[in-house]
Parts: structure tokens; sequence; C-alpha cells
């Protein structure tokens, strides 16, 4: 079942810039999807589309929804989006807390929120941390809780910004068995290729503005030209499995 559908998407940015130039995609549900291109190619504009945060001209529809004024919040229910930098999203005065503003803000009640909270804790593995503050964690543990944060809204759709940015080895390990185990659609925006290699059977390449590729991740990856075209370099995940 289709869960995404973009049209002829374009943005333009208020100095002019475009940023989109007629993205044309269809997304399953259940798809895992890396999308990929260098810094500039409009990955990161076309996430913040996702949850209605910029609207651009063109058709986009959200699990069958347009995202505009009165759908937006069913939208933000539906599209989980979790930052590159875990403080973006963690600001109260406990882990607890933080994981608890969504479910708050979806008017669950106090008996709903609290399983909620529990339950998205429990699979990023930081139940132990709910009544400390999120500032004292390391980087990876934030990395966790900020999942946490959108887990416990029970979104359809994961979308993830550089979720293994700034990770040491075994965060990143740790943070890649993690989503592994979950079945949500996500699209995982990322300069990883290696993490995209292991994680996602799809793959699109965003370069200025447009998809210059889309088809499965161990063919893309391993097509050395296309992805030193698109300033991007083959994983060495590709290259160990055709050895």
């Amino acid at each position: 079942m289709e869960i995404i559908r973009a049209s002829g998407l374009t943005y333009n940015y208020p100095d002019g810039t475009e940023a989109l130039k007629g993205i044309d995609l269809s997304v399953q549900t259940g798809e895992r999807i890396a999308l990929l291109g260098p810094n500039g190619a409009g990955k990161s504009t076309f996430l913040m589309h996702l949850n209605g945060t910029l609207r651009g001209k063109g058709e986009l529809k959200i699990d069958g929804l347009i995202p505009d004024k009165a759908n937006l919040s069913k939208i933000r229910s539906t599209v989980g989006i979790v930052f590159q930098d875990p403080d973006d999203q963690l600001f109260l005065t406990t882990v607890f807390d933080d994981v608890a503003f969504g479910p708050i803000n979806q008017n669950l009640s106090q008996d709903e929120v609290a399983k909620r909270v529990k339950d998205a804790l429990e699979v990023v593995d930081m139940l132990w941390a709910a009544n400390k503050s999120a500032h004292n964690l390391s980087f990876g543990e934030k990395k966790r809780v900020a999942l946490a944060t959108v887990l416990s809204m029970n979104p359809k759709i994961l979308v993830l910004d550089e979720p293994t940015s700034n990770l040491d080895p075994r965060a990143r390990r740790r943070l890649e068995a993690l989503l592994l185990g979950l079945s949500h659609t996500m699209i995982v925006a990322t300069h990883n290729l290696d993490f995209a290699w292991r994680t996602c059977g799809r793959s699109i390449i965003l370069s200025n503005g447009k998809i210059v590729a889309d088809g499965l991740t161990c063919e893309l990856l391993l097509d050395k030209r296309l992805l030193e075209e698109h300033g991007l370099e083959m994983p060495l995940s590709a290259l160990l499995a055709h050895i």
C-alpha cells in the first residue's frame, strides 16, 4: 500500500534558491529508503515537507492526506522526524517528560501517556533513564531518547536525519540494530553509505534538487560512476560484498 506520494514537488526558498525541482516519488508501507546525496542536494528540504514544516508546489500526499493546515495535526502524528542533533528534541526536565510531550499533546489520558512513555523507552533500552535529565546522558543515549520521543506518538512513518552522525562505533551499531528491529516505514537521510547498505533495501540519490537515481541499494551503491558524479563514494560494505 502506498503511504507517500510526491508528484512534481517543487520548492523555492524566499531568496529564490530552487531547492526541489519536480520530485516524483512513491513509497510503499514498510519500505526502508535511504535518501542520499551531497550537501545542498535538497534532502533536508524534502524531509521538512513530509511533516508539513515546508509546503511547496506540486502534489504531496502522506497516508492519503495533503499536508495542509486542516490535516497538519494528523500528518504530524503519522510522520515522526528524528533530528540530526538530539538536543533539538530534548528540552524538558527529565527524559520521561521529553518522551511524554508528544502523547500529552495528542490529548491522551494520563495512564495512556505513561504506557506510551514506558513502551517507547523500553524499545530503545532507555527506561532506566526515565527520571534523569537528558543533558547528563551520552550522545548515543540522547539519540536513543530522541527516537523514543517520536516512537511514543505511534507514527506510521519514521524520518531520520543523519542518525549515525557523531556516534562512536559501538553507539552506531546499537542504533543500527535498534532501527533494524522496527517495522515502520522509514526515510533515512544519511551520508553514511555503509549504514544505508546494511539497513535500507532501496536508495534514492538526490542531486541539485532532483532525483537522479532510485533503485535497489545493492545495485545503486555498486555503481561507482554514478556515485562519483554526485559527490558520493562506494561504501566499504559494498566492496567487501563483492570480493
